[in-house]
């Protein structure tokens, strides 16, 4: 027996959850709405497939996850350009494999869940965030975001275990000097 489903009332009632979802994890508008379009299509062609055992939205947002999922995998199999530390900070303070204690970044004062909160520092951390290369993204985003396990993002992107450390810890830096200038800063 095929459990009932409206999809005529998908769009309004599950369309900005799913929309914010997305965004929360790939950080292009573009991307976000072509691919909550693919996860309204696929459910629709495949509503017999629903079952009734979630709600609609549980089920959308686990066809939406499936479809980021095969983005990052597109793009990690993709040959990735060379990222370059363009930046003086990460260049100066990370000397012959240490850090030099006299470039050691500076300690915020701030208030992690109140940071948190503020959207305009959650704008600029999202606009930091969009500014990574795209695995890079993919890895911070799966661990960070979903609290993905290191197994579950290997398996997902193909990376090494010890490739995703040295991703998440290069993007720490990126992240960290990015906020510095745009946040911090200003």
């Amino acid at each position: 027996m095929v459990a009932t489903i409206n999809p005529e009332n998908w769009v309004n009632e599950h369309g900005d959850y799913l929309y914010n979802y997305a965004m929360g994890r790939l950080y292009s508008k573009d991307l976000a709405e072509d691919l909550l379009q693919e996860t309204f299509l696929y459910a629709y062609r495949n509503r017999e497939l629903y079952s009734g055992n979630s709600s609609e939205r549980t089920w959308l947002t686990a066809i939406l996850k499936r479809k980021i999922v095969d983005h990052y995998r597109r793009k990690s199999s993709k040959k990735e350009r060379s990222v370059k530390f363009d930046s003086p900070f990460i260049e100066e303070a990370f000397m012959h494999g240490h850090w030099d204690d006299r470039r050691v970044p500076q300690k915020w004062n701030a208030d992690e869940e109140e940071l948190s909160k503020d959207p305009a520092f959650m704008n600029v951390l999202n606009k930091c965030i969009s500014f990574l290369p795209e695995k890079w993204r993919a890895v911070f985003t799966l661990k960070h975001v979903d609290e993905a396990s290191n197994n579950e993002i290997s398996e997902t992107l193909q990376v090494s275990d010890s490739n995703i450390w040295t991703i998440l810890h290069r993007s720490r830096l990126k992240l960290r000097e990015c906020i510095e200038r745009l946040w911090f800063k200003k």
